[in-house]
């Protein structure tokens, strides 16, 4: 199975870059974000070598020591330099759908990403290498051994290159019984408490119909720009949110309650969806899903 990349020029890494900062200028973002991202999209342009040359030969190191490129631009222009596109420019403009993100990963077309997505309800990347171990993939039909192996070996490719959720991604695979190997440092990531008042900001802002809205490809048959986006800086954090528009949320009714929450910080990255606990001791508190632990020890907190 060919994984080797598209070949992508100076000019359009540097398009691409731009484009990001007009989505999120339009979008009310950082303006000290918007600008790093114009700045970086100049030296990328201006660049007398292939940019996609040098992150494919010495990675990120090698894009880190170029001028006003740092490591949250370095993680965008990497991206590109190994897949053609930017999985963050197309969330920024509702492109991004969890159908169009298996699709980034060279072997799956569009009918078989939407046979994913359908059979095993999963939306990202992290949560498809872990079916890739755990068996649920095998039972997707389209997996003979020959593919599915492959599927794995692009899979930790690509999201070994990345800092998305390495001690994470590290317990869920050891679990599906994958040989994988402990990262060396401790995942970043922002505390719940921080978490839960972005999700508070966004809902308070859509109630009060403050925030832009943006048209998602997705569930969106008229083409309505209907999604209300926050973009918020907070304790080093890039937070970007917004409702959940999967399959899944608007079968249940949950489009409005669950809110997905991108973050990233020096190259780090992740997401997380906070939702409203209807069962248990935090029914009816808001909580981020997979760390509901530590949600319950912030409610004690407050109790004490």
């Amino acid at each position: 199975m060919d994984a080797r990349p598209p070949t992508v020029t100076n000019e359009q890494i540097a398009d691409i870059l731009e484009q990001v900062a007009d989505r999120l200028e339009s979008q009310h973002a950082n303006i000290y974000r918007i600008d790093a991202y114009r700045a970086g999209a100049a030296v990328v342009r201006d660049h007398t070598t292939s940019i996609q040359d040098l992150a494919l030969t010495e990675g990120r190191e090698g894009l880190d020591a170029l001028p006003q490129i740092g490591s949250s631009l370095s993680a965008s222009i990497d991206e590109i330099a190994h897949t053609g596109r930017l999985r963050m420019l197309e969330r920024l403009e509702g492109t991004l759908s969890s159908v169009e993100l298996f699709k980034t990963v060279p072997g799956i077309g569009e009918e078989l990403a939407e046979r994913i997505h359908r059979e095993l309800d999963i939306d990202t990347l992290e949560a498809l290498e872990v079916a890739a171990h755990d068996g649920r993939l095998d039972g997707v039909a389209g997996f003979g051994p020959r593919r599915l192996e492959a599927i794995r070996d692009i899979l930790a490719t690509m999201l070994a290159r990345s800092s998305r959720g390495r001690a994470r991604r590290f317990e869920e695979l050891q679990q599906a019984g994958a040989r994988v190997s402990a990262p060396e440092t401790a995942e970043a990531r922002p505390d719940v408490g921080l978490l839960l008042e972005v999700d508070r900001q966004y809902r308070e802002k859509v109630e009060a119909d403050e925030l832009p809205r943006i048209a998602p490809q997705r569930n969106n048959p008229d083409g309505a720009a209907w999604l209300p986006i926050l973009h918020s800086y907070e304790d080093g954090w890039h937070f970007t949110a917004l409702f959940s528009n999967t399959d899944r949320a608007h079968e249940l009714s949950r489009v409005r309650d669950w809110v997905v929450i991108y973050f990233e910080r020096d190259g780090h990255e992740g997401q997380c969806t906070i939702v409203t606990e209807y069962r248990g001791p935090l029914v009816g508190k808001r909580v981020v899903r997979g760390r509901e632990a530590e949600v319950a020890a912030l409610e004690g907190q407050k109790n004490q």
